[in-house]
């Protein structure tokens, strides 16, 4: 067995269903607000587009993708941040993946060099777990940078010598912030940059919640914008998907795209690994990114259910609207493990502890008190929920 398998922790999952084995849940229709799962409809119209392909499954697929995806998420990303036409290639700055879960695990084993002096790999402390075990499967060692209600729930960079940028060879980011859903700034993402190249690090940006934002005149800014800005995109990785943009967890597609450079090493990495898109998927894929009709929808969505709940409860506990993401990140000041188990015994709401989506670290544990909540449910159910807490808060 491979000895760095010891050092993986169970997944914060594992630790819910230990924790609320022994409940009874209350006898009401079950909230899911544990679990970030998209519960709205796929778009209808690519059904159509499915159908129309299906044979495309009795053919290899390229691992690269086709041509006509590459081209479609290169077209999206000028549209979206604004890049300047042709700016990022097709063919050398894009490549599509199967989800960007498998992505950003792999693209760590691709690049991470465990021969160097460099051993860290640096993370946003609460976190999505990906980024830890990519970093201990590869050899490096996490560094867990914390994300406060004093540090705006965003990694302080500025706390950051040079002599620690000098130690780390890979940084992830989440923009927006799993699970405060809180945004860094173009300034910051630029200073981040500049950084990364000073220092010769990989930065690595996490993006799959950058289209559930709450003003329509006012996405999100993304890591490609701040590094055009920059003149370029070397060392610069930013990854996208289609599950929560535009409720597709299970079509497992998303991209990468930046440094030519990397992207060129992880694709050979990819061919050895096996994860190349199936053709209908890849169809499926160019008609998702070329729409942004199905996005806005979503958009609405989720904000009706923000308003809805924070009408009901926010006399009752802190329901900050964040940014972008669809969770919810309240500090109850509390034991959330115990918070978690109340809300599923009385209530038959689920929710995760904040504890498990974070590390101790210096006796803190920067998750700790706080629940997620994921608003995937349909509004009526949202709404429903909210109600049955009132009395709990």
């Amino acid at each position: 067995m491979n000895s760095r398998m010891a050092r993986l922790h169970p997944y914060p999952f594992e630790k819910l269903k230990a924790l609320t084995a022994d409940i009874q849940p209350a006898n009401l229709p079950a909230v899911l607000w544990g679990i970030g799962e998209p519960k709205h409809a796929a778009p209808s119209f690519l059904a159509e587009q499915l159908h129309a392909s299906l044979d495309g499954f009795s053919m290899y697929p390229a691992t690269a993708g086709l041509p006509q995806l590459r081209q479609a998420i290169a077209d999206w990303c000028q549209r979206r941040y604004g890049l300047k036409e042709a700016e990022l290639s097709a063919d050398e700055n894009v490549l599509p993946v199967t989800g960007t879960r498998e992505a950003l695990f792999s693209v760590v084993q691709a690049l991470f060099d465990a021969d160097s002096s460099k051993n860290d790999v640096w993370m946003p402390n609460p976190f999505y777990q990906i980024y830890e075990g990519a970093a201990f499967l590869a050899g490096g060692e996490p560094r867990y940078l914390p994300c406060t209600f004093d540090t705006g729930y965003q990694p302080d960079f500025n706390a950051l010598s040079d002599a620690d940028w000098d130690n780390c060879q890979l940084l992830f980011i989440c923009n927006p912030g799993n699970p405060s859903g809180r945004l860094i700034e173009l300034d910051q993402l630029r200073a981040l940059v500049k950084k990364a190249r000073e220092h010769d690090v990989i930065l690595v940006s996490d993006e799959c919640y950058s289209e559930l934002y709450r003003d329509e005149n006012n996405p999100p800014p993304g890591l490609l914008q701040a590094a055009s800005l920059e003149g370029g995109f070397d060392h610069c990785l930013v990854f996208h998907s289609l599950s929560k943009r535009s409720n597709l967890p299970g079509l497992r597609s998303g991209f990468v795209a930046g440094d030519a450079d990397l992207l060129a090493t992880f694709l050979r990495y990819r061919t050895y690994h096996g994860c190349a898109m199936p053709l209908p998927t890849q169809h499926v894929s160019i008609a998702a990114w070329n729409d942004e009709r199905h996005v806005a929808e979503n958009r609405r969505l989720y904000n009706q259910k923000y308003q809805a709940v924070q009408q009901i409860l926010g006399d009752k506990m802190p329901v900050d609207i964040p940014d972008a993401s669809f969770y919810l990140w309240p500090n109850l000041e509390t034991d959330d493990e115990q918070i978690a188990r109340l809300w599923l015994e009385k209530a038959n709401i689920h929710v995760l502890p904040g504890q498990y989506l974070s590390r101790q670290v210096d006796g803190i544990n920067p998750g700790y008190g706080h629940v997620r909540i994921a608003l995937v449910a349909e509004l009526d159910a949202c709404i429903e929920a909210a109600e049955r807490l009132r009395p709990l808060l």
